[in-house]
């Protein structure tokens, strides 16, 4: 059997009768809904939630970016390097070098710079107290000119042919040319704060010396090419490249070639070096240079991943319940549950439990009072014996169903007497 049910507003009738349908244009059914059924909001609600999910992954893709880009500055706080704009940097004299025509270059290895390096240019080789001997070697035989500032002695005796030495005696502060190499006599004057210089008796030029005949510029001639050694680096730092004549020293001495390969070694570094063989050696692990930022890369595939993969919760949606139960049906209910499966015990404590509840509340007692502290109380305000009051709440289980029912009476007349105490 089918039944069909029709709303009175398909058939055009209504509790107070019927309805007049005569203003409904005519071809357009009267209930019936035409179109979509959507408006502006909603479409724009749906293709929100179309494009919500790309445009969250791509913007945490931008971010992660944005954030790598921040963890490599432009800038460095490396000593004497062409990208520190710090006062131990060089910053300011690779800036002018670079507006004279000069194309700087900088590396931090010894391959880098060998690389790099060619006939027709000059290398500047600073920090090389840790270079080994195959590296200080590569360095030597590169073409075109060679500078050393702040040398090792590996390096200044292999750069020299062993003809010039360091001396660590002497004294600091300004010192005068007093020799005729064109870039030390347009400097004029420089200031050092170091003291000592280099010892060369028999090789090349030997400028700006001190009292004891230590030198802090040295010019030496090897063919085709020059090698120039500055004693004290930090003359070339920002804070005293204006001292003085250190500015034309420095920009005279790197501006000789147009191209200048600008080499701050890394101490980390050992390219360019034979291994040297050790007994049941065993290797180390390394970490790449860039772990940190494919490590970031990582976390962030992850983060987007599971931000894909996770489930989606809506809205809460409430929903009618079919039937409402009231309160004491379900007491009832669970009282007849009890008196079926002969479960005095529980109906007991449970009778106890509520009762020992409300009395508490009623004297201001917590909920996690102590058996005896509650007993006292009751015992105060009821004026009974604490044997019986001991027995009523924390009493054995009723043996019958008559037993239960007297515990109930009782556990409501101790309730009473205390609320009316």
């Amino acid at each position: 059997m089918t039944m069909t049910w029709t709303s009175p507003a398909a058939s055009g009738t209504d509790a107070a009768g019927p309805r007049n349908t005569s203003s409904v244009p005519p071809g357009i059914g009267v209930g019936v809904a035409h179109g979509d059924g959507t408006n502006f909001r909603s479409r724009t609600r749906s293709r929100w939630q179309r494009v919500r999910g790309p445009l969250g992954i791509a913007a945490v893709l931008l971010t992660f970016v944005i954030i790598a880009g921040l963890a490599r500055p432009a800038t460095t706080q490396i000593y004497l390097s062409p990208t520190n704009p710090g006062p131990n940097g060089a910053q300011a004299l690779a800036k002018v070098l670079g507006r004279q025509g000069v194309d700087v270059t900088s590396a931090r290895t010894v391959a880098d710079a060998v690389a790099a390096a060619r006939a027709g240019g000059t290398l500047l080789v600073i920090d090389s107290g840790w270079l080994e001997p195959d590296q200080v070697q590569a360095l030597v035989d590169t073409p075109g000119d060679l500078v050393v500032v702040d040398p090792s002695d590996t390096l200044l005796e292999a750069a020299t042919e062993g003809e010039a030495k360091l001396r660590w005696t002497g004294s600091a502060g300004r010192r005068w040319a007093e020799c005729d190499d064109p870039d030390a006599v347009a400097a004029h004057s420089i200031t050092s704060p170091a003291h000592g210089g280099f010892h060369a008796p028999t090789a090349g030029t030997l400028c700006f010396p001190d009292e004891s005949g230590s030198g802090a510029f040295l010019v030496h001639s090897l063919g085709d090419r020059t090698v120039r050694a500055l004693y004290d680096g930090e003359m070339l730092a920002n804070e005293h490249i204006l001292d003085t004549g250190n500015a034309a020293l420095g920009l005279r001495m790197l501006g000789h070639r147009d191209q200048l390969v600008w080499l701050v070694h890394d101490t980390n570094d050992d390219s360019l070096t034979t291994p040297r063989p050790t007994d049941n050696a065993v290797p180390e692990p390394t970490v790449p240079r860039n772990f940190g930022v494919v490590l970031l890369w990582a976390a962030a595939v992850v983060l987007v991943a599971a931000l894909w993969r996770v489930r989606r919760l809506g809205p809460l949606v409430t929903e009618r319940l079919p039937v409402a139960v009231r309160a004491s049906e379900t007491t009832l209910g669970r009282g007849r549950l009890y008196r079926r499966a002969r479960s005095r015990g529980h109906a007991a404590a449970g009778l106890r439990a509520r009762a020992a509840d409300r009395i508490g509340h009623r004297l201001g007692l917590p909920r996690s009072t102590a058996a005896p502290t509650l007993i006292d109380a009751v015992v105060r305000a009821t004026g009974r014996n604490s044997a019986d009051v001991a027995a009523l709440f924390y009493g054995p289980p009723p043996a019958d169903d008559a037993a239960l029912l007297d515990l109930a009476r009782r556990l409501d007349l101790i309730e009473s007497e205390v609320y009316h105490s």
